[in-house]
């Protein structure tokens, strides 16, 4: 008893628990929340364009790296944050709680930065595997988190600044006072073991003053704490060097076993990500099937046609009409917003052709129309860069095969550098947009 006693307060006083090693994750775990922000902020409003937003159409493969790498930092978060947890959990719970203000904007800037930086990348974690059990929409709470995390993050950077510079770089040394690390899978110095607060004098020690203040309580508190110290070293301890990799490792392992399926070098080892490439039909991934679209008897009724509408004259296509028109064959990423791409062989009529057909002016935009007549995404908007871009088809065929009807069949939308949301299935209509 009185060793797993020793070993819990010792556990508090781990050589890992200084400003030096904060400072260090600290900085990797900010990089991964802005990496995170840009790209989602670059995903929001490919989504939700302001009216003067125009988009990059090359590379083609852009929306892929950029939502990919979005959901690969926030998969980083996990172990970085804990790790984050894991250092300064003993200066969660110091006293007294506030010492000015502060000390209470730097302690309710922390509460809240890591009561959302928990929410956030759970809900995104969440998402990925297309799961809600909450009743606020995931999006605009998503969107919104974004914003007050990067708020409460320059707060909390403000306030710790000082520390910040000051432990920077590895020559300001660990702040523990307990000297460097060795490198053999131990700490020199003795800064973290305890039996030195037993003397009368404990300010010597600035880990264990840090800890547990520089005076030994009385009576039976003080006993008790005496017995703990008495007990004998462990010959062997986990060192600053032992952390980082452990956190390095962890790290490495959930981004490598989940990012197969964007980066396809990956593919092999990707174990735990809710897609995985060339699975699915005509090997292509499916997010929202037919039936959960209630699409399909009007995508396979004889009678449908996909109808352009510009400037007030309409007109009707039947497929096979779509098909008699010059064909253009692509290759494009479908890229969702959950994380996962694939590669595939697209063909079919380019907008830009159908636009010109209708006498469409070259800076009109367009509203695409589903079958699907509920959902957040059955009917999108496409802007011009879009439609007058060369790759941009109303696609037919996929993977030299007629369109499955999980991807879309008998029409869908297909361009570069587009979330799969707006890459429009079971096309019914395509509007012009009156500027």
């Amino acid at each position: 008893m009185r060793q797993l006693m020793y070993e819990a307060q010792r556990a508090l006083a781990s050589p890992v628990r200084n400003p030096r090693m904060a400072t260090v994750i600290g900085r990797l775990l900010g990089a991964a929340f802005l990496i995170c922000f840009g790209t989602g902020l670059y995903s929001h409003f490919l989504q939700e364009p302001l009216d003067w937003m125009r988009f990059a159409t090359r590379p083609e493969f852009l929306y892929q790296v950029t939502q990919g790498t979005h959901i690969i930092a926030g998969i980083a978060c996990f172990p970085l944050l804990l790790a984050k947890l894991y250092i300064v959990f003993p200066d969660l719970f110091a006293y007294p709680p506030v010492r000015g203000f502060v000390h209470f904007l730097e302690r309710a800037s922390i509460a809240l930065f890591v009561g959302a930086s928990l929410v956030q990348i759970t809900i995104g974690l969440l998402n990925t595997f297309q799961w809600y059990p909450w009743p606020f929409p995931f999006r605009q709470v998503h969107f919104a988190l974004g914003w007050v995390l990067i708020g409460l993050l320059v707060i909390h950077i403000a306030v710790k600044l000082p520390v910040i510079t000051r432990y920077w770089s590895k020559s300001s040394g660990s702040g523990s006072g307990s000297g460097s690390d060795s490198g053999d899978g131990s700490d020199s110095g003795d800064g973290d073991h305890l039996v030195d607060a037993v003397s009368a004098d404990r300010a010597a020690d600035a880990e264990a003053v840090r800890l547990w203040g520089t005076t030994r309580p009385g009576g039976l508190t003080g006993r008790l704490l005496d017995y703990i110290d008495a007990t004998p070293r462990p010959s062997s301890r986990v060192s600053r060097r032992g952390f980082l990799t452990t956190v390095g490792v962890a790290t490495t392992a959930v981004v490598a076993l989940t990012a197969g399926q964007t980066f396809t070098p990956l593919n092999a080892v990707n174990l735990f990500a809710p897609r995985k490439k060339g699975v699915g039909q005509q090997g292509v991934p499916v997010n929202r099937t037919s039936e959960q679209a209630q699409v399909a008897d009007a995508a396979l009724a004889s009678s449908w046609t996909l109808t352009l509408a510009v400037a007030g004259t309409e007109r009707s296509f039947t497929r096979a009409e779509l098909l008699a028109l010059p064909q253009t064959e692509v290759r494009l990423p479908i890229a969702c917003v959950e994380g996962w791409s694939q590669m595939a062989t697209w063909r079919g009529v380019r907008l830009r052709d159908l636009a010109d057909l209708m006498k469409a002016d070259p800076e009109t935009s367009f509203r695409l129309i589903s079958l699907e007549e509920r959902g957040s995404f059955s009917k999108t908007q496409m802007g011009r860069e879009y439609v007058r871009d060369s790759l941009t088809l109303v696609a037919l065929e996929l993977n030299g095969e007629t369109l499955d009807l999980e991807h879309g069949y008998p029409a869908r939308m297909i361009a570069p550098g587009r979330p799969g949301v707006l890459q429009t299935k079971w096309l019914s209509r395509i509007e012009a947009i009156e500027s």
